[in-house]
């Protein structure tokens, strides 16, 4: 087996424990917890770490099999908000919790890339990899949510409840703490995996 074949098998390797992890946390109830109509998820953690270890294209795959995740909630009505969503547009709620969680994971891979162009410090850059998985995934999730569903009897029951005067407001208003919380915890915790991973396998400066 030459050079190649074994940084394959290692890359595959480390994909598929990234991935069986973003299930195990699914299914013990780490991952996603309800608050209200929404989840606090951490499943971006892994995603982040598959980025500063792996690449954007590995990091894609982990918030492709997210959005799997999540969209399969909205089937069997465990989540209550891609639930209600999904009986207004299977295609749309599809997008949004698939095609959303894929687009947020190459972007995630693409800010660990171009931080490691600029910065030497491996820590600031999982830093800013692992704090912005959240927030891009809060911030295409819920802005896929304006575009498509705001005007729905469904989202508009929860702007009245929430007295929110406009979408930016009821974003702000729906993710409230929660999304502190999940920002805190995931980059907190993908920096420590992340730094300490790219020790091992000593890639200080990675820019794929």
């Amino acid at each position: 087996m030459n050079h190649s074949k074994k940084l394959d098998v290692r890359t595959l390797t480390q994909l598929a424990i990234l991935v069986a992890i973003e299930l195990v946390m699914k299914l013990i109830g780490l991952g996603s917890v309800p608050v209200g109509p929404l989840y606090m998820s951490f499943l971006t953690v892994p995603i982040a770490v598959g980025a500063i270890v792996l690449g954007p294209a590995a990091s894609a795959i982990l918030g492709g099999v997210f959005g799997i995740v999540s969209f399969m909630d909205a089937v069997k009505g465990a989540s209550i908000m891609t639930s209600s969503l999904l009986a207004v547009s299977p295609v749309h709620t599809f997008i949004l919790c698939f095609g959303m969680r894929v687009l947020m994971g190459v972007c995630v891979g693409l800010v660990y890339s171009g931080m490691a162009r600029i910065c030497r410090r491996s820590v600031v850059n999982c830093f800013v990899t692992s704090l912005s998985a959240p927030l891009l995934n809060t911030l295409f999730f819920m802005g896929y949510i304006v575009l498509a569903f705001y005007q729905t009897d469904y989202v508009q029951s929860l702007v009245i409840a929430k007295g929110a005067g406009n979408p930016l407001m009821f974003v702000v208003l729906l993710v409230g703490v929660q999304g502190v919380v999940e920002a805190i915890v995931c980059s907190v915790t993908g920096t420590a995996i992340g730094s300490a991973l790219l020790k091992v396998t000593g890639r200080m400066a990675a820019t794929r």
